[in-house]
Order: structure tokens, then C-alpha cells, then sequence
């Protein structure tokens, strides 16, 4: 239904252009918003099936009453102080305006939904096709599905799908709708340009404007670039699958991409037992934890390198010599020598697999 925000939104804006006062009740009798005294409202006793029986117009304490429907039920009422013609013109504006807003908003309530369903797999393939036609939502429409977790509540999360809507404001081709507590989720439509650079152009920029309006960081991944309604639901899981990647393999980052993933994306499918038998055939008698920070720091700054032995010494702030000590005594403790190319790959993908392990034990995956 209808916020009371927009309800009193509407008849303070009709007031300000009729002179005269308006409320709106629920069909019980319920006082929703008023431009009057809020006694003065609620002293208008009436029942909804008082109302249904009369007509539009009827007068209880110097009110006109005007029914909005919703469907075959009456869902609101409008009261306008007034018992001329005069008042019942404004009455039959007022309650016209208020039955616009009520089918806008079950028509995007109903889109929500259809969004919803279509995003878990909820829909038979059938129903997909038809609901959309019913709901004037195009079909062939190239898409993105990006996933917005911010760590905020409930109420945080509604101003953040507010700012979205602000940036990209909706069409038939683009939704936005949240699923839980911390994550948002927008559909957009990306037909104009859907390439990886615009794609993690269109992250930044909701990353930026959220950070810009104090809400804190946002994480953004986003799934493949779909051409169908009934493939949503595919590039959704792709964004579900790249949050939870990102956050094992790739801290640092706050834009993640399914399609650029890479190792991570294919440790994080393998089996737990296989991972620990890699773990025990590469490191054998030694664990991950028992490598000290600094071993580690050098080795992935070695990595991020290159393998540059001269350019990661520079910006360690260490001599060339005490670098190759370091390394040396890591292949001694793990006979593998980080120097070349295949012995550095391995250990890299040791350590990732090590904190995909770490990561899903505290999880509760064992």
C-alpha cells in the first residue's frame, strides 16, 4: 500500500492548491495523514460499510467522504472539509489522484515481486514470459544482475536503494528490489554498452555515490551479461558466487567480477577433502599458520612483482641480499623455490587454497 510519507506528501500538495484540509483514513476508520487538527480528523466517524452503501459525497461533521478502491475492496477514504460542490470537486480530484498512486504502487509492488521470484527461480518458464507481458516488461534486453552488500539495517538499506534510484532511474528494464537485510540487488539494463569496463564503471559509480552520502563501504559484484528473463537468475547466482569469492581471495577489492574471478573462483568450487589433500602433498609436515607474517608479506609482494627480485626489494625497503636470504630459507623449509615460475605458482595456489579452507571451517563447513 501506499506510504503515509507520500499520502501526507499528496494532500498537504492538494491543500496548498484548494485551500481546503483533506484526510485520509483506511477503510476501518484508521487516521492515515491529515492537514487538520489530528482530533478534528479522527472525530469523523464513519464505517466502510456505511460508505458502501451510500455514495461518494456523503457528509459526517461538516466532511465529505470519497472512496478509493482497491479492486472490488475499499481501501482508503478521503474526507474533505466541506459540504458545497466546491468541496466535492477537490473530494473527486483528491480521491482520482490517490486511486493513481495506489495502482503505481501495486504495479511496482508487483514487479518486486516478480523480480524476486524470477531472481530466486521461483517462476516456471511459462509463467516467466506471461507475467511479463502482463507486467509490460521486455524480454530479449541485454542485463546485469549487480549484488550491493553494505553491513547497515533495514532502514539504511532503504535509503541506499533510494540513492540507486536516483542514479538509475527506473525503467521497464531495470529493477531494483533487496532480498535481505545486507544485500541490494539491481537489474540493469545494459544494452547500451555491456562491456567489462562499462560494467565496473556502472559498480563505481554506486560505490562512490554511497560512499559520497555517508553510508558507509560497499562491496559490488556483479554476474554475466544475460539476453533473457529466464537467465536472470543464472547471472544472480554468478554475483552470489563472486561476493562470497571476493570475500576469501580478495579483501582489498570492493568491485568483483564473476568473469575476472580467476584462480579463486576455481578453488572455491573444489571439494574441502581435496583441498586438504593438496595441502598435506605441497606443505606435508608444515601448516599455514606457521609461516610468520614477514615470510608471507615478502612472498606476496614477490608475486605481486613479478618475480622481480629488484623491483620487490625497493619496495620492501630491504637489501637485494636479505631478499634471497628469505627465500632461500623458505625452500628450505618447503623445498620449493619461489624463483620459478612453476614452484611459485604452486605455492600461490597453496596459500589460496589454505584460506579457502580457513575461511569455510569458520563458516561451518568442514
Amino acid at each position: 500500500m501506499i506510504s503515509n510519507q507520500i499520502l501526507q506528501s499528496t494532500i498537504d500538495g492538494l491543500k496548498s492548491i484548494t485551500k481546503r484540509d483533506l484526510s485520509v483514513l483506511e477503510a476501518e476508520g484508521s487516521l492515515l495523514a491529515t492537514t487538520e487538527d489530528a482530533r478534528s480528523a479522527r472525530d469523523i466517524a464513519f464505517s466502510a460499510e456505511a460508505l458502501e452503501d451510500g455514495a461518494d459525497g456523503m457528509i459526517v461533521k461538516g466532511h465529505q467522504l470519497f472512496r478509493i478502491m482497491d479492486g472490488t475492496e475499499l481501501a482508503y477514504v478521503v474526507a474533505v472539509s466541506g459540504e458545497g460542490e466546491d468541496a466535492y470537486k477537490v473530494g473527486k480530484i483528491a480521491a482520482f489522484q490517490l486511486q493513481g498512486l495506489l495502482i503505481a504502487y501495486k504495479e511496482r509492488y508487483d514487479k518486486d515481486n516478480f523480480v524476486k521470484n524470477l531472481l530466486l527461480d521461483n517462476l516456471l518458464l511459462v509463467d516467466i514470459y506471461m507475467r511479463a507481458k502482463k507486467l509490460h516488461i521486455e524480454n530479449n534486453v541485454a542485463r546485469c544482475v549487480f549484488l550491493i552488500e553494505s553491513n547497515n539495517d533495514r532502514d539504511t538499506n532503504a535509503s541506499v536503494i533510494d540513492v540507486i534510484r536516483g542514479i538509475y532511474p527506473i525503467k521497464n528494464r531495470d529493477f531494483i528490489t533487496a532480498v535481505d537485510e545486507n544485500n541490494i540487488i539491481l537489474v540493469k539494463d545494459v544494452s547500451d554498452d555491456s562491456s567489462r569496463t562499462a560494467l565496473e564503471k556502472t559498480a563505481s559509480t554506486i560505490g562512490d555515490m554511497l560512499s559520497s552520502e555517508a553510508m558507509g563501504r560497499a562491496r559490488i559484484a556483479m554476474g554475466s551479461v544475460v539476453n533473457d528473463l529466464r537467465d536472470i537468475s543464472r547471472s544472480y547466482k554468478e554475483a552470489k558466487i563472486a561476493l562470497e569469492v571476493g570475500k576469501i581471495f580478495y579483501e582489498e577489492k570492493n568491485i568483483i567480477n564473476y568473469n575476472r574471478l580467476g584462480i579463486g573462483r576455481l578453488i572455491y568450487q573444489l571439494p574441502l577433502p581435496l583441498c586438504k589433500m593438496y595441502i598435506e602433498e605441497i606443505f606435508k609436515d608444515i601448516r599455514v599458520e606457521d609461516f610468520d607474517e614477514e615470510t608471507l608479506n615478502t612472498v606476496n609482494k614477490f608475486f605481486e612483482n613479478s618475480l622481480n627480485i629488484s623491483e620487490t626489494s625497493r619496495q620492501l625497503y630491504i637489501h637485494r641480499n636479505t631478499l634471497v636470504y628469505r627465500l632461500d630459507k623458505l625452500q628450505k623449509n618447503t623445498g620449493l623455490d619461489v624463483r620459478t615460475f612453476d614452484d611459485a605458482i604452486t605455492f600461490k595456489i597453496a596459500l589460496m587454497v589454505a584460506k579457502y579452507m580457513n575461511y569455510m571451517e569458520k563458516n561451518g563447513f568442514r
